[in-house]
């Protein structure tokens, strides 16, 4: 029978059209922008330090960047919990890091003393920045091979992090802000200070991961006193707390570097140990 005794029906066409048209786009919930939302903070957080340094307020910059900091630890483990990471989350952290932790930090301290060393203060800013983005860049980089470290390597990190790195660039108006000017405001100071830091943060030297860390049970109540204890100094003495906690960091990178070292060779010789023995039962 052919189609033009049997037509088709108006109803069938119209169905069959509606199929065809694109699915209507989703809206996203608030979970899944949530951690976005938080980078966002970030990034507002540290464009408000620099506000707060061109009108001469280093407490309230300091501040903001620690402020910038928290919100830079809260987004990515919310993300995780939620299981709302994304590519664009990703870049989007790494953009506003670049902001907080190395351009905010440097305007900073440039307006606050490296202005005085004229040309030498402006490039220890700037290289602040760069290697700020350098080392993001990396770590984006890096994130496909993150598979391939060893595992005793998930519990350190390559360098200082960019939080991290902010956090020391600035001790020296920490120190300012607790001993008074005279002492370590001098820009012949606080320039290679700067430089070191951030030669530091795109550095190849293993320091200490918090992620991986895991307590003890015994030892568990100690760090809580401990955890009380800190957040007690921070409300009566916030820059002579914070001034000990920079130099705590310091001091630990040898440490680490040192750690890294040990299992790094201690992981070598296990893998040495199989090939041995194959070696010998072949012979």
């Amino acid at each position: 029978m052919s189609s033009e005794e049997n037509p088709p029906r108006a109803g069938h066409h119209r169905h069959r059209v509606r199929r065809l048209r694109p699915p209507r786009l989703k809206g996203l919930s608030i979970n899944k922008l949530l951690p976005n939302m938080l980078t966002m903070l970030n990034l507002a957080s540290g464009m408000t330090a620099i506000r707060f340094a061109m009108e001469g307020k280093w407490q309230e910059a300091v501040i903001a960047i620690a402020v910038a900091a928290l919100f830079d630890m809260l987004d990515g483990r919310i993300a995780r919990m939620l299981n709302a990471q994304s590519k664009f989350g990703e870049e989007l952290d790494s953009l506003s890091d670049v902001v907080s932790f190395g351009v905010a930090p440097a305007m900073i301290l440039y307006l606050w003393s490296l202005d005085d060393a004229r040309t030498l203060g402006w490039m220890a800013a700037l290289l602040m920045g760069v290697c700020a983005a350098l080392r993001l860049a990396r770590f984006n980089t890096m994130l496909g091979a993150a598979a391939e470290k060893p595992a005793f390597a998930y519990n350190y990190f390559t360098g200082v992090p960019a939080p991290a790195g902010a956090f020391l660039a600035l001790l020296p108006l920490i120190a300012t802000l607790e001993a008074g000017p005279g002492w370590f405001d001098s820009p012949w100071i606080v320039a290679p200070w700067t430089v070191a830091v951030a030669g530091l943060m795109i550095s190849a030297v293993p320091t200490f991961s918090m992620k991986g860390l895991r307590i003890p049970q015994r030892y568990v109540v100690f760090v809580l006193l401990g955890v009380g204890a800190i957040a007690a100094t921070l409300v009566s003495a916030p820059w002579m707390t914070l001034s000990v906690v920079g130099l705590a960091y310091i001091s630990s990178i040898p440490f680490s570097a040192r750690r890294y070292k040990e299992l790094a060779e201690a992981a070598a010789k296990l893998q040495e140990a199989p090939a041995a023995v194959e070696s010998e039962a072949r012979e």
